[in-house]
């Protein structure tokens, strides 16, 4: 299984998703079509799938164009969002697969929509897994929102700093680990009292609901 990924818009992301023996390949909200299909190109792969996160334009936005430019393309999205251009919709626990070694597995993470899907990616045994979460997890402006939560914690400090070097260095801020997002993200902290406690609340389950609340009114 290879992956690559292919920078779109101002800040994001689409990404190629390959099975290396069979050079089939799926694609993570493909916003902007023709540069997907450039580096499919470039690289030898066969576009079999589309894996849509969720309903937003800045991520299902170019799934209407990439049917027209590859005839029967399946595009997959939560059953929940409204996606617009997708023929398959899935939900928590569905499974995909592509080419002779690589399986997809659907998670429902509503909270940034409510229909929000992850998608696990596994390819053979020797090879490391990886999760596509669309929007559920963010990079360098979450990381300045984190800040504003939790000012004392040196991890987000830490992580917040590469990730401004690394764009200024025209460099990728992903991927990711679970580890790092537990330890700087405060979406996957809610469960921690001492941030329920910051935001005024005493469950995670209100906890995510505030920072969400929060995070929306947020101006950063």
């Amino acid at each position: 299984m290879k992956i690559y990924h292919v920078p779109c818009l101002q800040d994001s992301y689409s990404y190629l998703i390959v099975d290396e023996s069979s050079r089939e390949g799926a694609v993570v909200d493909p916003v902007e079509p023709e540069k997907v299909l450039e580096a499919a190109n470039s690289h030898g792969v066969n576009l079999k799938l589309v894996l849509t996160s969720h309903r937003h334009g800045d991520h299902a936005g170019g799934n209407e164009k990439i049917k027209q430019l590859v005839p029967g393309i399946k595009v997959y999205g939560g059953s929940v969002d409204n996606v617009k251009g997708c023929t398959d919709k899935v939900q928590n626990g569905d499974k995909v697969s592509l080419g002779a070694d690589v399986n997809i597995l659907s998670l429902h993470t509503p909270c940034h929509t409510k229909g929000h899907i992850s998608y696990y990616v596994t390819g053979k045994e020797d090879e490391q897994p990886a999760v596509f979460t669309g929007d559920t997890l963010y990079a360098e402006k979450n990381l300045q929102f984190a800040l504003t939560i939790e000012p004392d914690n040196s991890r987000i400090q830490q992580k917040l700093t590469w990730a401004q070097n690394q764009k200024q260095a025209g460099l990728p801020t992903i991927p990711s680990t679970i580890e790092e997002e537990m330890e700087t993200n405060p979406f996957m902290r809610v469960d921690l009292p001492a941030l329920q406690e910051k935001i005024g609340c005493k469950s995670p389950i209100e906890a995510l609901r505030e920072l969400r609340k929060v995070k929306d009114k947020w101006k950063g």
